[in-house]
């Protein structure tokens, strides 16, 4: 049942207590993902500096791939520490969780490079990366399920959209801090050791961050069921085990958590890969393009959980999935003119072609890693997704063949070849299209004064704002959607597989998609369909949580009648 009012001094004290509970969960947050997508950033020097072994198309994508893999174990961490928090409290199991991932990320500065240590480099890399997804993992279900049991009933989506704007504070920092660095130190510097710092100021963001989690109290609703001596004793049997909490928790991931995911990362994530490697816009202005468009979002996450609070959290929601569904594909076209109008303008006048056998095309990412392809047409897709090349294929028999403008560029079957003898045909075919391409009017770096700031800048936010339809009220949405006592539990796994699995493959599944169909845009259709997939899934079975009493199961028993 609902606690009792409490005399003025009390809400006073509870007052500061939330805003207390609320800035350090905040702080905390800020710091893991500034931590986690310093990585991201940074993913085309960390793939030269770690996957030297590799060819630079196969080291892009196996940086991103190592990036990946610290988005496929944060449901374990979601399962390891949210039955701590169950059994145990929210305020030590996330301080443990901070812990882990600054002291990851921390080590990441320090590590030797593929041409120091070998192959052991990037073994030890993809380590701390799933050390950091972990932690990850535990982090945002303690955070969102300590700062949604303090926050007041009627203003929860409000008040949990503070924690929301965390993610984004945190990329914006780690592109700030990107692009100081590299106007301060230069580009070559930058790329040599400078790339090192960021990784390495983080312990002191991790020292203020675990300071102020050692001053909070325990979440009171925590307090009240193990006072009253009804915590869980098995939070995975409960969380997982009853047909009832289960429905939950995989209708929370359908229909709500896989869109939210595929669209954060779209929108924030993947739109910079986008700009950077496709469109050859320059890191350091792509990074301050995408800065600008966040703090000019940062707002809106407020703005639509509290809208959630008046009108329904499910309606904010599904009109974000909707938004993306629809407005993805004009949104990256309409990107691509205004970022580089000569790359536009060149893709219109004179398509890319290539022209192969379709038995002879493999799927770009394959598990046998550093064995290279032989065969002419994944030769061929190699040196085009190198130059970021938009191109579709065409079936043809013969000789492998790319066509660009006027000009027919042969490409070799490398059967029987040495690796050197491998290696210098592939550097002449590269440098025989780049040489084709520029005389057919592609450019090989977006002009900085040909790039239409205020334009971009819309579209970026934008996209950005879709993401805070999604993102702003999902925090109050899963703190209503599952009891107290296996509330950490319930609500970190859907939430982590959300963002995790769905979300956090969309840089690879994206480029492997463009890599292997040739079109640009092809990467899009990933997240355009989990959106999709997610809309339908919420629009029919996704109940409605605004306003809901968390603290009516404190008896332990579901609440029922939402599903």
């Amino acid at each position: 049942m609902t606690p009792p009012p409490s005399p003025p001094q009390d809400r006073r004290a509870l007052d500061i207590e939330r805003r207390r509970a609320l800035v350090a969960s905040a702080l905390g947050t800020v710091f893991e993902w500034y931590d986690f997508y310093l990585y991201g950033s940074l993913a085309g020097i960390i793939g030269d500096e770690f996957f030297a072994g590799l060819d630079p198309g196969s080291a892009f994508a196996f940086a991103l791939l190592a990036f990946a893999s610290g988005f496929l174990v944060r449901p374990f961490g979601a399962l390891l520490f949210g039955r701590l928090g169950d059994l145990i409290g929210r305020k030590y199991t996330f301080l443990v969780t901070i812990l882990l991932m600054g002291l990851s990320t921390f080590i990441v500065g320090l590590l030797p490079g593929y041409a120091s240590i070998g192959v052991a480099a990037p073994l030890i890399l993809v380590a701390l990366r799933l050390l950091q997804g972990l932690a990850v993992g535990g982090e945002y279900g303690g955070a969102a399920t300590y700062v949604g049991e303090y926050a007041p009933r009627r203003r929860r989506g409000a008040f949990t959209s503070w924690l929301q704007t965390t993610a984004t504070i945190g990329l914006l920092l780690s592109l700030l801090v990107n692009v100081g660095l590299r106007r301060l130190l230069g580009e070559a510097a930058f790329v040599a050791w400078g790339w090192r710092l960021p990784f390495l100021a983080s312990s002191a963001l991790l020292a203020v961050s675990v300071w102020m989690r050692l001053r909070l109290s325990e979440s009171p609703a925590f307090v009240r069921i193990r006072r009253a001596g009804r915590t869980s004793k098995a939070p995975l049997s409960e969380a997982l085990g009853r047909k009832e909490n289960l429905r939950r928790v995989l209708v929370s991931l359908f229909g709500m958590t896989a869109g939210q995911g595929v669209i954060w990362y779209t929108g924030q994530f993947y739109v910079l890969v986008f700009l950077t490697h496709t469109l050859k816009v320059g890191g350091g202005l792509a990074g301050l393009l995408i800065g600008i468009a966040l703090l000019l979002s940062i707002p809106l996450f407020w703005v639509f959980g509290r809208l959630s609070d008046r009108i329904g959290r499910r309606p904010v929601m599904l009109a974000g999935c909707l938004l993306a569904v629809l407005g993805y594909f004009p949104m990256f076209h309409a990107l691509t003119a205004a970022a580089n109008p000569r790359l536009a303008s060149a893709m219109a006048r004179h398509p890319v072609v290539l022209v192969a056998q379709p038995a002879q095309c493999s799927f770009p990412l394959r598990p046998q890693g550093g064995v290279p392809f032989t065969r002419a047409c994944d030769i061929a897709k190699q040196a085009l997704s190198a130059l970021a090349v938009n191109y579709r294929r065409r079936a043809g028999r013969g000789v492998t063949r790319i066509e660009v403008g006027g000009a027919s560029i042969p490409v070799f079957d490398a059967r029987g070849l040495s690796p050197p003898r491998l290696q210098l045909r592939r550097q002449a075919l590269e440098r025989t299209l780049q040489a084709a391409l520029l005389a057919a009017g592609y450019p090989a770096r977006a002009d900085p004064a040909a790039v239409n700031r205020p334009l971009v800048v819309l579209i970026l936010t934008l996209l950005v704002a879709d993401v805070a339809m999604v993102y702003g009220p999902i925090a109050a949405t899963l703190v209503e959607l599952f009891p107290t006592r296996i509330r950490y539990t319930s609500m970190g796994l859907p939430y982590n597989l959300g963002n995790g699995w769905f979300g956090g493959l969309v840089p690879t599944v994206a480029f492997a998609l463009v890599a292997h169909d040739g079109g640009i845009y092809h990467g899009l259709w990933y997240p355009v369909l989990v959106a999709a997939m997610s809309f339908c899934v919420g629009l029919l079975l996704l109940p409605e949580t605004r306003g809901a009493d968390i603290h009516a199961e404190d008896g332990g028993e579901p609440r029922r009648g939402c599903l």
